[in-house]
């Protein structure tokens, strides 16, 4: 059987993923862009962590998001007080039977919405680690795989926020994307005051099955990526590097997410290839929460501080012609 050509494959992934995107703003209303990268987090196989302050729609974007793809979802709602075998499960005795049996975890889904991840404690939230990078979790020296897709939407609040405690590098280099969603246009806001009724995110029907998903996220591979598009986003990553401005730069595994994410967001933005655009449009979400500016204390000043200057060497780094 002839198999389907990487122009066909790329049409109808970019179909599902602007269907998926469609649906969502159904309910997020005046937000295309920040949708569109929540889809190309969760397309390439990536992770997203929102990070705005108290009710704007950080954990709404998340559970239509969730509600939008076929698959199983678990909320985990984060304090101070939650253990790692809160999130991962354990081995628990059975008196009956006289043996240990595990019993899994919320991490045990498709899609897990950690709520306030940065209320819960450092030890907690490196509980996530392995099951982000590896798709798996290790308890009592037994590995459980985790059912693919894995996917982890996290939302925090800002760090200077009472009884927060700031996610480790290590953590944050584990997101793909990282997305403030900020608050609604005036006229989206005045339609939110009039709104009666149900919660609009209870109905929305999945518009992508899990098979689907999948596809899409294989045909991201087929996207093509021309050398010197190449080039120019390693050199992006390298400038992160060697600028004064950054006490640490991008790594490696952020250098691969970056190049994966500028694929899936030329197949959302329905095309085969990517161009220099899809590279500049994720250098801030993508990059900004994997650097430390030089000098920097903690708190969102540093945030912005990072952002700013991602916008600085994308001005100094030559696109190519």
């Amino acid at each position: 059987m002839a198999q389907p050509s990487v122009a066909h494959i790329s049409e109808n992934a970019t179909q599902v993923s602007q269907r998926l995107v469609q649906n969502i703003a159904r309910v997020v209303r005046g937000k295309e862009d920040v949708i569109k990268l929540a889809v190309v987090a969760l397309l390439a196989r990536g992770h997203l962590l929102l990070e705005d302050v108290p009710g704007v729609g950080k954990t709404t974007l998340a559970r239509a998001l969730a509600a939008s793809v076929g698959v199983a979802f678990r909320r985990l709602q984060c304090t101070s007080d939650l253990m790692p075998t809160d999130v991962i499960g354990g081995n628990v005795y059975n008196q009956s039977q006289g043996t240990f049996e595990f019993r899994p975890g919320p991490i045990f889904t498709q899609v897990l919405l950690a709520d306030e991840v940065n209320r819960t404690t450092p030890k907690t939230q490196s509980a996530l680690l392995e099951a982000m990078d590896e798709r798996q979790v290790s308890i009592d020296g037994e590995t459980h795989r985790l059912e693919e897709p894995f996917f982890v939407v996290a939302t925090q609040n800002p760090q200077e926020f009472y009884g927060t405690y700031p996610l480790p590098e290590s953590q944050l280099d584990r997101f793909l994307v990282r997305l403030s969603i900020g608050y609604p246009p005036p006229g989206v806001e005045r339609e939110l005051l009039n709104r009666r009724g149900a919660d609009p995110v209870r109905q929305l029907e999945p518009v992508m099955t899990s098979a689907e998903l999948r596809h899409v996220q294989q045909a991201v591979d087929s996207v093509r990526f021309d050398d010197s598009i190449l080039d120019y986003l390693h050199r992006i990553v390298l400038a992160t590097r060697t600028t004064p401005l950054l006490a640490v730069g991008v790594s490696t595994r952020g250098a691969l997410g970056f190049e994966r994410a500028a694929r899936t967001r030329a197949l959302v933005e329905g095309r085969s290839y990517v161009l220099p655009d899809d590279v500049k449009a994720l250098a801030g979400p993508v990059l900004a929460h994997r650097i430390k500016v030089s000098g920097g204390v903690a708190g969102t000043v540093v945030r912005d501080d990072a952002d700013r200057v991602i916008r600085e060497l994308l001005t100094v780094v030559a696109v190519p012609l």
